[in-house]
Formats: structure tokens, C-alpha cells, sequence
């Protein structure tokens, strides 16, 4: 039987572009315009960073979160410094993928680093707002927002992962050598340690 081509990086980077913009969209359009108290909404463009860096690495999720970043600083309604979700999403984007090497994706895991990332990525967008002088970034609105946003990316994580991982599931990066067939190596020490007498 044989096996599937392997995909191009050039395919994954159109789907990774194709879920940020995507991210983007919804996130103007519709996930800014619900009423949800405490004035604060997920952000799903962080959401669909960390998903993708979750997916596909350090590299990409760096990447992916300089882009989406700066298409989130310039499209309106934006009021902001530029540069500020850029750098964040950067950052963010960057640890979840050196994080993603750690998980399983079968797992929850990768839901609680979701979680770990929103919260990450609201206080360094805070942190930055702070240093920048930005008037809405004080310690009272900051202590009051964090825990909405916290709980309303959280809500919203398990329907944004899903999402990418449909979207990037033709792209995942098979291990080189190895056939659907084979016994991945620690399964294998694992299963011979068994028979030993």
C-alpha cells in the first residue's frame, strides 16, 4: 500500500494564513459585538495562535502570531499603540510551540496550555499597555478584566482548537521513516521491558 505524499510547507502556510485571517474576521465582526458582561470578549486570533503554534511549532507560531498581531494593531477598531498584539501574540505563539513538543495532542493538554496562553497573553498585552502609558491599563481595570478574559477565552478554546486542528489535520508533519504500521520507539523499550523474564 502506499503512502500519502507528504504535504508541502507551502500548504500549511496558506491554511495557517487562511485561519488567522479567518480569526481576524470573526473576531470583528462578530465576537466584539456580543454582549457579554463585564464589557470584555475572547479574543479569538490569540485563540487561533496558540492552536496553531499547539500544532505546528515554534517557528510557525512566532510567525503566525507576528502576522496575526499586526493585522489585529491595524484593522479597526483599533486603538491602540501598533505593535503592541504583534509583539504579544509573538511571544505567545513562540512558548506554546516550544511548549507543543511536550504534549499529547490526543490529551487535554493542549486545552489548559490554551488556557495558559490567554492568560499570558492578556496580562503581557496589559503589561505593555502599562509601559506604553495607556490610560486603560491601570491595576484596578487590569484586575477586573483578567479573569473575564481568562474565562471567556477558556469557554471559547475548545471550539477554536477543534477548528485549526480540522483545518491543519491534512498538514501534520509525519515522522519521517516511519510507516502506520511501526511501533513508535518508547512503546516498543516499553512493550519489550513486559516480556523480559
Amino acid at each position: 500500500m502506499l503512502n500519502a505524499p507528504e504535504a508541502s510547507p507551502t500548504g500549511r502556510r496558506v491554511i495557517s494564513a487562511i485561519v488567522i485571517v479567518v480569526a481576524l474576521v470573526l473576531q470583528v465582526s462578530v465576537a466584539n459585538r456580543l454582549p457579554l458582561p463585564g464589557g470584555v470578549t475572547p479574543d479569538l486570533v490569540l485563540l487561533s495562535v496558540v492552536a496553531l503554534a499547539l500544532v505546528s511549532g515554534s517557528l510557525t507560531g512566532c510567525v503566525a502570531g507576528f502576522c496575526a498581531g499586526l493585522a489585529a494593531d491595524i484593522v479597526p477598531p483599533a486603538d491602540h499603540t501598533i505593535g503592541r498584539y504583534a509583539l504579544v501574540y509573538c511571544v505567545i505563539g513562540y512558548v506554546c510551540g516550544v511548549a507543543a513538543g511536550e504534549m499529547d495532542r490526543q490529551s487535554m493538554v493542549p486545552f489548559f496550555a490554551v488556557a495558559a496562553g490567554a492568560l499570558l497573553g492578556t496580562l503581557a498585552y496589559a503589561a505593555t499597555g502599562m509601559l506604553l502609558g495607556d490610560p486603560r491599563a491601570s491595576w484596578t481595570i487590569v484586575a477586573r478584566m483578567v479573569p473575564l478574559q481568562v474565562l471567556y477565552d477558556v469557554i471559547a478554546s475548545p471550539f477554536v482548537v477543534w477548528a485549526v486542528l480540522r483545518a491543519t489535520r491534512r498538514y501534520d508533519r509525519p515522522e519521517r521513516g516511519r510507516d502506520r504500521f511501526s511501533v513508535p520507539a518508547a512503546r516498543y523499550r516499553a512493550m519489550s521491558g513486559r516480556t523480559r523474564l
